[in-house]
């Protein structure tokens, strides 16, 4: 897209259905290269990827050609079929239907990528749900508990 000039950081974050414990340390590297691959080759910059057993977070560089609906959908869709296709769990696999993408500032960029590598410590203390919750609240998304993971 020439003469077309952006900056635009997406944080996204999703979970896998009904937030099971499913991503196993032994496999989740792999995992997260693939993902890697996926958003390169959908034109995207992906920043930092990393979660614990039952979510992930994800910071990408968005160029304007790309809704984020569709890259996650492509990212989810491609990652649960690696998943099923290396059997690395024994049962089906799925995400979550939905998402959460929140947009960041540059001065933001390195605070999250350092959020985001120490994901298995904190949630040491911290559930996803939690997590979840208060993202949208400081974001300033309105939502009913009642919705939230509701599949």
């Amino acid at each position: 897209m020439e003469h077309t000039f952006s900056q635009i950081y997406i944080h996204i974050v999703f979970s896998v259905k009904h937030r099971e414990r499913l991503i196993s340390r032994t496999w989740k590297e792999e995992l997260y290269k693939y993902i890697s691959g996926i958003i390169t080759n959908e034109g995207q910059k992906l920043y930092i990827i990393n979660g614990d057993m039952d979510h992930i977070h994800l910071l990408i560089g968005m160029y304007p050609n790309k809704s984020i609906s569709d890259l996650v959908r492509v990212i989810k869709a491609n990652s649960s079929a690696f998943i099923k296709e290396k059997r690395f769990i024994g049962g089906t696999f799925n995400w979550q239907r939905g998402f959460a993408a929140f947009s960041i500032g540059k001065s933001e960029v390195e605070r999250l990528i350092n959020y985001i590598k120490i994901q298995e410590q904190h949630h040491g203390g911290t559930t996803f749900a939690e997590e979840y919750e208060t993202f949208l609240k400081n974001y300033g998304i309105e939502f009913d508990r009642k919705y939230l993971f509701k599949e």
